[in-house]
């Protein structure tokens, strides 16, 4: 027999004196899946005017119109096809630039080298 008592054996919690508020317990199947959101629908939006929804693992347009889609779609790939041609030439005259500028201090720096040693060697003569 411990001699402070068991201090491993919990205490009894004591009932609740109220019961749950919530009546969700008491509504049949399909009101609670309405009350609580468990049926969802298919996911829309309104992009520029124009309403899409997610079917299959795709956004498609609403209104049907799939041909008209489409070639929205071609023109702006080939604009964004454009945009990085574009681009990609303006990185390489970034460069290009870059590398002209950087031999250009060079060569300014070795030409005050050079000015600077012909300053100190005629002052030297002196």
């Amino acid at each position: 027999m411990p001699l402070f008592g068991n201090s491993f054996s919990p205490k009894k919690t004591p009932p609740r004196k109220w019961a749950s508020l919530s009546n969700l317990h008491a509504l049949d199947k399909s009101t609670r899946d309405i009350e609580l959101g468990l049926q969802y629908g298919t996911p829309t939006m309104n992009l520029a005017g124009q309403s899409l929804k997610f079917e299959n693992g795709q956004w498609v347009s609403e209104s049907g119109s799939f041909l008209g889609d489409r070639r929205e779609l071609q023109r702006l790939r080939k604009r964004n096809q454009q945009l990085e041609e574009e681009n990609n030439l303006l990185r390489l005259k970034v460069d290009i630039l870059l590398d002209m500028l950087s031999e250009t201090t060079a060569e300014s720096h070795l030409m005050e080298k050079e000015l600077e040693e012909l300053k100190q060697h005629s002052r030297k003569k002196k």
